[in-house]
């Protein structure tokens, strides 16, 4: 299988390139700045690309790829920073420059090659604050803006070229069709990344495993997935447990109780913890430290019974590659945004190997590889939950009355957006709550109640994200039902901020 590495310096949208990529068929990973030259050259990729990342290339420690990495022959793209990189390694020079952030207007100069096919201009997004001021002997000006004269770069003798915009983000008009020219024109790759190949090539791994396998069931499409591939792989071998933490959406446990057993025909297992979650919860207000008590919680449960029923020697989980990367356990140098609880929020002792067949796949993969071994479509455009479940939308410490509010306001929301015909459209959508409290009236009374937050979301693979710009009139009877049918609550806001810099959940 051809394939593409991105080398990661960091940037917030260094998974975004893999992620583009894919949609073309061509597998990509993402590996360290600094993966030594060898094992670059054991995973035999057909080109490289440089991350953005927020160092400068003048800094001391500024990160730097494998000395050797540009002799290698193969094609390089540099992306910001993997641009500056590139004219700073091959003797030009980088300065800083005025901040630039957002939306420029790209010339092309030359389209013979990276930029063939996007027309004279386009919109390309611009993010940072230092630019090439001289280029390196047998480098040209392909593209440039109106603060960047030399915003796309190219040496085509080395196949090795710089650009200062973000072609991975949709922000970027004609992105797709940048990444595209460099990996199919320029490093040849062949279009052999498919969905139905990595079934093929997971259920074969898996069935190399000899022992049981214990996976965790949330009741999601992403867990549902993992342990469709592993009982595809070694049939009663795998035993599945769903944990009912107390932290579910309204009267969930039961509706995944119903869908394992007419549906997939798993060993399947209900275990009731929530008096032990919410006990361990109980005066907590960290939501990292909330995390990390759910998934030490889970790990205990789930070793019990393993105790109790194995013998057992793998745990599986429903790890998906956006877990990885803002847990802060990725190939890469990103910062830590939220553990994960089946991520970094895994103690140390456990005894048990993790086996996470989906862990280099996005959300929308994921839906795909579901819809292939016919997951009923209610699980598949079910909106994503998180691992945590509500402890995360309930802010401050989790209480019986914000969880009440939070299940019943978040069903209040998912039905009004199902009669209006908008469920389907929107990425995600729930309330969450805190302990702000607002006064209302009701019944010509003083009510002093709870403010509830109403998130809708746009998103492809939940890496970044846009609020929903929901019709006035559905977001008039969400707010009158919440106020209405929900205990304890007086007010309704809705949530406006995008990812980046908010997330998608809220804590």
């Amino acid at each position: 299988m051809d394939k593409i590495i991105v080398l990661d310096f960091g940037s917030q949208y260094s998974h975004l390139i893999c992620r583009r990529i894919r949609e073309f068929s061509v597998y990509a990973e993402l590996v360290p700045y600094n993966i030594p030259l060898d094992e670059l050259r054991k995973m035999n990729p057909k080109g490289i690309v440089f991350s953005g990342g927020p160092s400068s290339v003048y800094s001391k420690d500024s990160p730097q790829p494998a000395s050797g990495i540009f002799d290698t022959g193969l094609p390089v793209l540099g992306i910001c920073y993997g641009h500056q990189l590139i004219v700073n390694n091959f003797g030009g020079k980088v300065k800083q420059a005025n901040k630039e952030y957002g939306s420029s207007l790209l010339s092309i100069d030359n389209d013979s090659d990276l930029l063939s096919g996007i027309g004279k201009s386009t919109r390309a997004w611009m993010s940072h604050g230092d630019a090439a001021e001289t280029l390196p002997k047998g480098f040209e000006v392909i593209g440039h803006t109106e603060n960047s004269f030399a915003a796309a770069i190219a040496n085509r003798q080395k196949l090795i070229y710089g650009i200062q915009f973000h072609p991975e983000v949709v922000h970027t008009e004609k992105g797709i069709q940048v990444l595209e020219n460099f990996v199919l024109n320029i490093c040849k790759a062949k279009q052999d990344w498919t969905l139905e190949n990595f079934i093929d090539r997971t259920v074969s791994e898996i069935s190399k495993i000899d022992s049981n396998v214990l996976c965790g069931i949330s009741g999601g499409i992403d867990s549902t997935v993992a342990a469709l591939l592993i009982q595809k792989a070694i049939g009663n071998r795998l035993k599945c447990v769903f944990v009912d933490n107390g932290l579910l959406r309204l009267n969930e446990e039961k509706e995944v109780e119903e869908m394992f057993k007419n549906n997939f025909g798993m060993n399947f297992t209900i275990i009731d913890a929530k008096q032990r979650f919410l006990g361990r919860l109980k005066g907590v207000t960290d939501p990292e430290q909330k995390r990390m008590i759910i998934g030490e919680e889970f790990v205990k449960i789930f070793t019990e019974f393993a105790e109790k029923n194995g013998p057992f020697k793998w745990l599986a989980q429903g790890t998906l590659y956006p877990d990885v990367i803002e847990s802060g356990v990725s190939k890469g140098p990103a910062a830590v945004i939220k553990t994960h609880h089946n991520v970094g929020g895994l103690p140390s002792w456990l005894n048990l190997q993790v086996l996470e067949p989906l862990r280099y796949l996005y959300k929308d993969e994921v839906r795909k590889v579901g819809k292939i071994l016919a997951v009923p479509t209610d699980l598949l455009n079910r909106h994503p939950f998180p691992g945590p479940g509500l402890a995360v939308r309930v802010i401050g410490e989790v209480t019986p009355q914000k969880l009440q509010i939070c299940k019943h306001a978040s069903r209040i929301v998912e039905d009004e957006l199902v009669a209006s015909g908008w469920y389907d459209k929107v990425w995600q959508a729930y309330a969450a709550v805190g302990d702000d409290r607002a006064v209302g009236v009701v019944g010509d009374e003083r009510k002093y109640g709870n403010v509830v937050m109403v998130r809708v979301v746009d998103s492809i693979d939940a890496m970044t994200a846009d609020w929903t710009r929901l019709p006035s009139d559905i977001l008039e009877r969400i707010s009158n039902r919440i106020t209405n049918e929900v205990e304890d609550v007086a007010w309704v806001s809705y949530v406006i901020s995008s990812k980046p810099p908010a997330t998608i959940e809220p804590q």
